[in-house]
């Protein structure tokens, strides 16, 4: 038995056809190897991306006319990323990580940029890629960005240090963002696609994690990096724009992936405590935990109807800075509670190895986390509600 939500959302036949692709391919491919990429800690599924790669999952939401499979709204693509979370939500973010790449590349670019770098995530055998934003004194406020990209005739020359970049050890290209002058804070960020084996590249060590180790961070360091002017997405300035609609948009789909682990530890739950027995009957007729499953239930069924929503507006063209900061945080925050009531469920046997709810728990947190903390989105949100938009 597998929970969905009913949402009214008519899907065409080619969207049935791609969240049925995903749902096998989590169930038959990401699941069964949860607790294996769990335990290697700092190894991301190579050969799983491999596999994704070859059926078009890692490369589905990228445009039709650069290879990909032309799945470019945002509704589908938050319930694909629904079914593969719902396999596991480390893996599943790690099988459709180009897509973070392809935001600014996508919305900064220009034709020939585009060709250039999102048409071989399209291939058979597509490169890793990455995203470097955040610096070890910088999270939340991008605006704040250190790392300087001084312009040296047909060249920039970057210098600065990247922390927590997922896929860095793994990554042939990186959009690092920049400054050009950190006194014009957002109106000087400015985004470049840096090559890893430029000179000047270093790649730091595997950061170990408390979850999610599907995906691999590093840090990235820059010491006198030359990239040439074509490789600067836009104009200089235009960086923060690029990226704050890039986060527009993972933010949205971060909410899918924390209702897909949601999902998975609410079925887990109730297959659970149905074959449980205390006091001579399944706990499931327990009044204690069936209400704690019917909260399960409910949060999990919001998490979605709010992604949703915001998915349906980016795709409208939308302003929806506050409706992706209301789906990231009410999704990440009712996926800590979903799986933390799922451990207490499962009691003594959930804080063992031997189910997998103890880690889901590990996993969730960091949605809490990862592009702008909950109290950055409340604060997004009470902005918004205050009218400053």
């Amino acid at each position: 038995m597998t929970h969905h939500v009913r949402d009214g959302i008519d899907l065409t036949e080619e969207q049935r056809e791609f969240v049925a692709l995903a749902r096998d391919f989590a169930q038959r491919e990401i699941r069964p190897r949860a607790r294996a990429v769990d335990e290697a800690d700092t190894e991301s599924p190579l050969d799983l991306w491999a596999k994704a790669a070859e059926i078009g999952l890692a490369s589905y939401m990228l445009p039709a006319e650069y290879g990909g499979g032309g799945i470019t709204d945002l509704v589908t693509q938050c319930l694909v990323q629904e079914e593969l979370c719902y396999g596991d939500i480390g893996i599943g973010n790690f099988l459709t990580s180009s897509a973070f790449f392809a935001g600014p590349v996508e919305a900064l670019g220009d034709e020939e940029q585009r060709k250039r770098w999102l048409t071989p995530l399209t291939t058979a055998e597509p490169p890793v890629t990455a995203v470097a934003v955040t610096e070890p004194g910088v999270g939340s406020d991008s605006a704040s960005i250190q790392t300087r990209a001084v312009r040296d005739g047909d060249d920039y020359v970057l210098n600065g240090q990247k922390t927590w970049i997922s896929n860095a050890p793994y990554a042939k290209w990186i959009v690092v963002f920049a400054t050009v002058d950190p006194g014009l804070r957002s109106k000087g960020v400015t985004a470049f696609v840096v090559d890893r084996e430029t000179p000047g590249v270093t790649i730091g060590g595997p950061m170990p994690k408390m979850g999610q180790r599907g995906i691999v961070n590093a840090e990235v360091f820059l010491d006198n990096v030359r990239v040439p002017v074509g490789n600067r997405l836009g104009e200089e300035g235009q960086g923060f724009y690029g990226l704050m609609r890039t986060f527009d948009a993972s933010r949205i789909l971060i909410g899918a992936g924390a209702t897909g682990l949601s999902r998975a530890a609410l079925d887990a739950t109730i297959t659970y405590a149905r074959e449980r027995e205390q006091f001579g009957r399944p706990i499931i007729e327990h009044q204690a935990v069936a209400f704690r499953i019917a909260d399960m239930a409910a949060k999990t069924d919001v998490s979605h109807l709010v992604t949703m929503r915001a998915a349906r507006l980016f795709d409208q063209g939308e302003f929806v800075a506050a409706e992706s900061a209301v789906a990231k945080l009410t999704a990440s925050e009712n996926t800590t509670w979903v799986t933390n009531a799922a451990l207490q469920t499962h009691g003594g046997w959930g804080y063992s190895r031997e189910f997998l709810v103890e880690k889901w728990l590990r996993d969730a947190k960091l949605e809490e986390i990862e592009e702008g903390t909950s109290d950055i989105q409340r604060l997004i949100i009470s902005r918004a509600v205050g009218g400053k938009r």
